[in-house]
């Protein structure tokens, strides 16, 4: 499997480049609309053709490129069903499988942080959008947010691969870049306090809204062509 992490620094966001070495496809997890000829040469240089390009969310914090990407690689787009993002090509569920050459892309359902959260497992490694960060997790006091529904997302769905799976976030704002399941369920602070201390502590952050909510949500709704 080829694998690279790629970061958008106006948006501290996280793209994840993965494709299958004998096939040469390719999939994008979260690709930013700003960050569209990185990505195409990246692709370009690594002789990968472009399958599938995947939100793991319907993002607040940047707008997607996958509408963008799409007319320009022809492939195909991706985000949860219960978005009815209706410009995607793929409305995604849980158990949902897509192949991509020798490997295969998993669809986990994984809501809390919003209301139609996904998590993809390819091999060893599952991308967790905002679900699940390094010693932490994504906010839930919009987009349907609910802090008991990821807690059980976190607990009953990710903790339950292996510990050795590696964990790749949507975001990291200290400069980590992977973990893993066995490390999270180890020291991520906020999922030991047991799911009523998690919700207190969610609930109790009175985090600001982010910088581009009212631009990035319609945009995304449209795969990120207005």
């Amino acid at each position: 499997m080829i694998l690279r992490q790629l970061f958008d620094y106006d948006t501290w966001t996280y793209t994840y480049l993965v494709g299958d070495a004998r096939s040469r496809e390719a999939v994008l997890i979260d690709p930013v609309l700003g960050q569209v000829e990185r990505d195409l040469s990246l692709l370009k240089e690594l002789g990968l053709n472009l399958k599938y390009t995947l939100d793991t969310h319907v993002h607040a914090d940047h707008i997607t490129a996958n509408g963008k990407l799409r007319e320009l690689t022809s492939c195909q787009t991706g985000v949860a069903a219960v978005n009815a993002v209706g410009c995607a090509d793929l409305a995604l569920e849980e158990g949902d499988v897509l192949p991509l050459g020798e490997e295969a892309i998993k669809v986990i359902s994984t809501p809390g942080h919003t209301s139609g959260c996904l998590s993809f497992l390819v091999g060893d490694c599952v991308f967790t959008g905002d679900s699940l960060f390094i010693r932490g997790c994504g906010r839930t006091d919009f987009q349907q947010g609910d802090a008991g529904l990821l807690y059980d997302s976190i607990t009953q769905k990710l903790f339950t691969l292996p510990d050795d799976t590696w964990v790749y976030p949507g975001h990291d704002y200290h400069g980590r870049t992977r973990s893993t399941i066995g490390e999270e369920k180890a020291f991520n602070p906020r999922l030991k306090l047991g799911r009523e201390g998690f919700i207190a502590y969610m609930d109790g952050l009175d985090l600001p809204d982010p910088r581009l909510i009212m631009e990035a949500v319609p945009a995304n709704q449209a795969c990120g062509q207005i």
